[in-house]
């Protein structure tokens, strides 16, 4: 395998990348932090040139499923909301709330309205979450939806739902030690849903949301008991849930459909390439590509030499914006510094090896939530780039991402794009 190198200056850069991505139906875009700005604003490039020369036709993002939702909603136009973008994402309330109440996901989502605005309903493009973490704010939904469309089954609910009481309390037996179980009732609850959802007739997509919602109690009540247990599953639980709920997602779409995923490097890059599969665990990429090669899957990287982020020192702490160290010396993202100091784009191909990328393990970069630049060197996976990703977005400096969450004293509206569009 082998790479061309591109300059990556502005949004023609990216021609070589969308031709390469070619017919492919499934098209995932990483990110090295979950608080810095370009890596938003070039996602949302991608997916605009995808959306509008490919035809692809949803995105799904590491995120809430009822709080991306919201989204969804709002650039559909389903109930001719005069709210703008901000109004919508700053109803994002759970820790982190930068992650994706922020000005950047504003400016991409109000392109998005503009896009689907004069296209019928079948046609326009969907903003979808998949992850476990909104337990209690899909049950809410679920039951709030049921309870209009569908009152037998809210009942089977409100049981499943009665199920979790025991969970609320961080200090009770059965969430400690994980012997109490609402396996049974969720997944029955699931396949009520699941057999319904044709004759649901409430809000566009109302059947959609439902069912997505009885997902997250299935798998989040699996994620958490395996939490409480102190397992080591988490990860594969977490990852599984979100590939599953892609699925159900493109399926309603149809077999056609074309989907962009948005989440971490971490969950992007194929973990067959790092050491991630000596201790077991999968991922999105590794899953999709597993799966869906036949129908065509270009996973792609992004990363940084140096720059700042929004972050927070520990779960649940303050958000701030910290200094991102240049890159630690031997590193994938230093190496590619000392080749020449800018912004590029790597694509990789499938011929004979010519790079150190692509013979050997490197140390690339990762940055979560939480984090803590004077412990650099543990920020790193060792990974086999060429066979992680398909192409890689590397910037010499990046900065951090707007959160909404501020005082409307503390800054202005800043200018979300890169390069002036």
């Amino acid at each position: 395998m082998r790479f061309k190198k591109h300059q990556l200056q502005n949004k023609n850069s990216l021609d070589a990348l969308l031709e390469q991505i070619g017919t492919s139906k499934y098209v995932l875009l990483g990110e090295a932090s979950h608080g810095t700005h370009e890596y938003y604003t070039w996602r949302a490039e991608i997916s605009k040139r995808l959306i509008t020369e490919k035809g692809f036709d949803f995105i799904c993002v590491e995120g809430d499923w009822p709080d991306c939702f919201k989204i969804n909603q709002w650039i559909k136009n389903f109930s001719n909301s005069k709210k703008n973008s901000v109004d919508v994402l700053k109803s994002f309330k759970r820790w982190p709330t930068w992650m994706w109440a922020n000005w950047e996901i504003a400016a991409f989502a109000q392109w998005l309205r503009q896009h689907n605005e004069n296209l019928e309903h079948e046609k326009q493009v969907g903003f979808y979450g998949l992850d476990l973490y909104s337990l209690w704010d899909s049950m809410d939904a679920i039951i709030n939806f049921l309870e209009k469309e569908d009152p037998e089954t809210a009942r089977h609910a409100k049981k499943a739902i009665d199920c979790f009481e025991p969970y609320k309390a961080r200090d009770s037996y059965a969430s400690v030690r994980g012997d109490y179980s609402c396996k049974e009732e969720v997944i029955s609850l699931l396949q009520e849903v699941r057999k319904k959802v044709p004759t649901y007739k409430g809000d566009r997509e109302a059947g959609l949301n439902a069912e997505i919602n009885s997902m997250v109690m299935k798998n989040a009540e699996k994620y958490y008991r395996a939490m409480a247990s102190f397992g080591d599953e988490t990860w594969n639980i977490r990852d599984s849930h979100m590939v599953d709920a892609l699925k159900v997602i493109k399926k309603h779409h149809g077999p056609d459909s074309k989907v962009i995923v948005w989440a971490h490097n971490t969950h992007i890059g194929d973990a067959r390439a790092t050491d991630m599969l000596s201790h077991g665990l999968h991922n999105i990429g590794q899953l999709i590509r597993e799966e869906f090669h036949e129908d065509g899957v270009f996973l792609v990287g992004f990363g940084s030499y140096e720059g700042s982020v929004i972050a927070g020192d520990q779960w649940g702490s303050e958000m701030q914006t910290m200094r991102v160290p240049e890159a630690i010396t031997g590193s994938f993202e230093y190496t590619l510094h000392q080749e020449s100091a800018e912004n590029k784009l790597l694509i990789f191909e499938n011929e004979k090896p010519d790079s150190v990328f692509c013979n050997s393990t490197i140390g690339h970069r990762a940055i979560g939530v939480v984090y803590d630049p004077n412990w650099e060197k543990g920020n790193y996976v060792p990974s086999r780039i060429c066979d992680r990703y398909d192409a890689f977005l590397h910037f010499e400096k990046t900065r951090a991402l707007h959160p909404l969450h501020v005082s409307p004293d503390e800054f202005k509206t800043p200018e979300t794009y890169p390069f002036g569009i």
